[in-house]
């Protein structure tokens, strides 16, 4: 299991499914389960960070 704080680009294979949050401004959350590929926010490429575990 990931450790919370994980983090995953726009792109990359999820590592852990849970609740992913975007680092910076403005943020949202999104649930994405581990294998999926992590999605662009507001058309931009951007970093998540693992704030939670499914």
């Amino acid at each position: 299991m990931e450790p919370l704080g994980t983090t995953a680009r726009t792109g990359e294979t999820c590592p852990e499914s849970g609740v992913w949050s975007v680092v910076g401004t403005p943020t949202t959350t999104a649930p994405i389960a581990k294998g999926n590929k992590m999605p662009p926010y507001s058309g931009q490429a951007v970093t998540w960070r693992l704030s939670q575990y499914a």
